[in-house]
């Protein structure tokens, strides 16, 4: 099926859940969030999101830093 993540297209497997696209993608779970369909999705709810056909995905990383006095 397809969905799109970050704006680009991509075939995954029917009834992927969200914590398998995260491992799928090779993306460290403590350093991202996820918006599915316009709605942020705490991590604990990974897991039992099913993705469908057409999903629109946005994943966001954290960077660290900062100043230094």
């Amino acid at each position: 099926m397809l969905i799109q993540v970050n704006g680009e297209r991509q075939e995954v497997s029917d009834g992927l859940p969200l914590s398998e696209l995260v491992i799928h993608l090779k993306l460290r779970a403590e350093q991202i969030a996820i918006e599915l369909n316009h709605e942020v999705l705490r991590r604990a709810a990974w897991a039992a999101t099913t993705l469908k056909p057409g999903d629109r995905i946005e994943i966001v990383h954290f960077v660290g830093g900062g100043v230094t006095s």
